[in-house]
């Protein structure tokens, strides 16, 4: 118990360097050096680079959850669940979650042409977000909040191309608009796309 509290400990630490510095900068080394541990200590838990990464990526994964999609699942299924989906996206920027930004969007940035385990395992996560979303606008379609015609997948894309927008033009252009701004393009687009009640007579 003690032993797996450790490796959480590290973990967490592990995330914040890497979103910083890159996950090719996560090496058993610099982690010792952060930690003020052994290389020895560290890798009773990680047993190569490789298995550091990877066990990283799931730990900001979990964070990244925690922060996005729990508070917005208290949200009514349809348009309000999608609705708080994006704003809980743009918030954990705004809150500096990750304290380099979106940890996600930096790692596939930097893993995207590189083959192997540490790129399957962003990909696999990355895939599963973009499913999450396409998930949460087809209950909006089924709830009759959002046009029926609208394509998940097509949306789906849209939305994750402003967030990661975002993400490059606040941290890397320092545009303190850029989050307002990006609210104001989903919320133009899903607005855009809701089905609107007639008023009764």
């Amino acid at each position: 118990m003690k032993g797996e509290r450790t490796r959480q400990s590290i973990l967490e630490r592990a995330v914040d360097l890497a979103s910083i510095e890159g996950l090719e900068g996560l090496t058993i080394g610099r982690l010792a050096e952060e930690l003020g541990m052994s290389k020895s200590g560290l890798f009773a838990h990680f047993g190569s680079k490789e298995d550091l990464q990877i066990a990283a990526i799931d730990a900001a994964s979990k964070r990244f959850i925690d922060e996005i999609y729990t508070p917005a699942l208290r949200e009514r299924r349809g348009y309000p669940r999608l609705f708080a989906i994006c704003r809980a996206w743009l918030s954990y920027l705004r809150r500096g979650v990750f304290p380099g930004g979106c940890f996600f969007a930096a790692a596939s940035f930097e893993f995207d042409g590189r083959p192997g385990p540490v790129r399957d395992s962003i990909r696999r996560l990355m895939d599963d977000w973009i499913g999450a979303l396409e998930k949460a606008i087809g209950m909006a379609i089924d709830e009759g909040h959002l046009d029926p015609k609208v394509d998940p997948a097509q949306l789906a894309f849209e939305l994750n191309s402003l967030f990661f927008g975002a993400n490059f033009a606040y941290y890397l252009r320092n545009d303190a608009h850029a989050l307002d701004r990006a609210e104001r393009a989903i919320e133009q687009r899903l607005e855009s796309l809701r089905v609107k009640r007639r008023k009764r007579a």
